[in-house]
């Protein structure tokens, strides 16, 4: 007979400060345990080396669902009905708003059964230093309406949230057909309005190339979201991955970790792309000459092995005359990348000011 065990519940990690019981959160500002209820400090036990090498897993074997439990885990979520979002909850909070987009919604009692991560890049900007690199790239943008900028500046609170990764590693051997160009000139002599005149003229002399590059692989990122936009999530490149840390919960005490939405087939995919591009350039290069051409380039990948990673972003969503704004700061270098509104009566301003500063300058040019 088939099993009809239930599932396990997922577990619930809590880390009650030992000098009144309140939940201790990591604080990025101390690199440890921090009690907001009574300001106790505590240190992360057994916390991980920074230069401790995280394992990898087999991509086959994942694609198989072949992967020991232990690599598995279940959280409870709650999904956005706006923008699709997987927030991982704890069994307390019953209702929020999205961090991703401001959106107002319930928790449901739904879990997510995915691949375990694998490393974590512990935050190491704080809220309050997060708040001020948002700030200052406000105040860097021209006609952005001042009353978002008030707006975002009250000091509400950003979110800080583990966003999903996936890193692959891969050898590859790729043999290339082509062609390499070597410019020469020659002189050739024309006629103009009833004169001769020699001109230089470029030439390429192409010539036949094949060969085989070989490059392995490391850590090539590909984010795991659909949350936010892909130009955020790029912008905040690059990350320092040689700060990762083997996963532990209580790096994600007082923040929220979103479900990856993007699978691992479709990561890899996503990492194929990235890694064609690196080997057409080696291609390139080895092709040499002034130019080349490539007819074909025939790949194969082996030994791929991946890592599910969480990456820290502090959040803002503000809602401003209806419309959703984002920003997001990168949690580990402090970069800003935003959605900004336009002030139609400032770009109307400047434009006044042009005409006005034109019409200065063509009346002094005529005086």
């Amino acid at each position: 007979m088939p099993d009809t065990t239930p599932p396990p519940p997922p577990a619930e990690h809590r880390f009650p400060c030992e000098s009144c019981g309140a939940d201790m959160r990591f604080d990025p500002a101390r690199g440890m345990m921090h009690c907001a209820h009574c300001g106790a400090d505590a240190p992360m036990e057994d916390a991980p080396s920074p230069t401790a090498p995280l394992r990898e897993l087999d991509f086959d074997t994942a694609l198989a669902a072949r992967l020991p439990e232990a690599e598995m885990e279940e959280t409870r979520v709650s999904q956005c009905p706006n923008c699709g979002a997987d927030v991982a909850l704890d069994t307390e909070t019953h209702a929020k708003e999205c961090p991703f987009c401001a959106t107002p919604v319930v928790a449901g009692t739904g879990t997510h059964r995915h691949i375990k991560p694998r490393g974590v890049l512990p935050f190491s900007v704080d809220e309050a230093a997060a708040q001020e690199a948002m700030s200052r790239w406000l105040g860097s943008l021209w006609f952005a309406p001042n009353g978002l900028k008030a707006y975002a500046r009250k000091g509400r609170r950003m979110q800080g949230i583990y966003v999903p990764y996936w890193t692959f590693d891969a050898d590859t051997r790729s043999r290339y057909s082509g062609q390499r160009g070597t410019v020469y000139y020659e002189n050739r002599t024309v006629m103009r309005d009833g004169k001769r005149e020699t001109r230089r003229v470029q030439k390429i002399r192409w010539r036949p190339a094949a060969g085989q590059v070989a490059r392995f692989f490391d850590d090539v990122l590909v984010v795991a979201s659909r949350s936010l936009p892909r130009d955020h999530t790029d912008a905040l490149e690059p990350w320092d991955l040689s700060a990762l840390v083997p996963y532990r919960p209580d790096f994600l005490s007082g923040f929220r970790a979103e479900g990856y939405a993007v699978g691992l087939e479709e990561g890899f995919t996503e990492a194929r792309g990235k890694m064609d591009r690196v080997i057409e350039r080696d291609v390139r290069f080895d092709i040499g000459g002034d130019r080349q051409r490539i007819h074909s380039i025939d790949t194969s990948v082996s030994d791929v092995t991946f890592k599910h990673v969480l990456l820290p972003v502090w959040l803002a969503a503000y809602k401003f005359r209806g419309e959703t704004y984002r920003f997001v700061v990168n949690g580990q270098t402090a970069r800003v990348q935003g959605e900004r509104p336009w002030s139609a009566w400032k770009i109307a301003l400047a434009v006044v000011a042009g005409l006005i500063v034109a019409g200065i300058a063509g009346y002094v040019a005529k005086g």
